[in-house]
């Protein structure tokens, strides 16, 4: 199983809940693309937060926090298509991508294409604030436009359920859990939240 972890828009929460599901799936971990940031990049979190995750090194490594084409830019690099093959594991992988679905990889380059270069099912991550209806029905209405699957929704933070249910019942789409606001984020909730959502979130994805 491959699965890739995208998001509303930057800063959604993608890395939390991909932790969480290397940790429920016991699954690899791999981030294409790293802007910025890279002693405390999104791998060493997903490493430092999870039990036992091996962690795929990343394909481009950016040295400005910046939207990636301007952090390739910046570098000196030009980001194509087929500079990216998916690791080689006999593992569960998940991979989560940098930025929301139209983030530019570079001048021809958005994240979508990349979707529909790996073809595989995608993990949609929302989080609950005044516009975020529209921007998810929006992500999912390009997914569903490229005929990208999308195994179901994860909603981050705090909790509003009639957002939830609207997006629901809009989309068709189910929710595949919710990230509650830890007051400790570390690797012992991660894995204590991981444990009580295995079985759930096992079902759902085998759907």
């Amino acid at each position: 199983m491959k699965i890739i972890v995208v998001g509303i828009h930057t800063g959604i929460g993608k890395t939390i809940c991909s932790s969480i599901l290397c940790e429920i799936l016991q699954a690899d971990y791999w981030k294409p693309v790293q802007a910025g940031d890279l002693e405390n990049s999104d791998s060493i979190f997903v490493s430092a937060h999870t039990s036992n995750t091996r962690i795929h090194p990343e394909r481009f490594r950016l040295t400005v926090p910046a939207s990636p084409h301007f952090a390739a830019q910046v570098d000196g690099v030009e980001i194509k298509l087929d500079d990216f093959t998916i690791p080689n594991t006999n593992n569960t992988l998940i991979i989560e991508t940098a930025g929301g679905l139209m983030s530019p990889l570079s001048m021809q380059v958005v994240n979508i294409d990349l979707l529909l270069h790996f073809n595989l099912p995608v993990v949609l991550v929302s989080e609950n604030y005044l516009g975020s209806i529209n921007h998810t029905l929006l992500s999912i209405q390009l997914l569903k436009e490229k005929n990208i699957d999308v195994v179901g929704i994860v909603f981050n933070g705090d909790k509003n359920k009639a957002t939830e249910d609207f997006i629901n019942n809009y989309s068709g789409l189910p929710t595949l859990f919710c990230i509650p606001k830890f007051s400790h984020l570390n690797r012992h909730t991660i894995v204590e939240f991981a444990n009580e959502n295995r079985s759930s979130v096992i079902q759902r994805l085998q759907r």
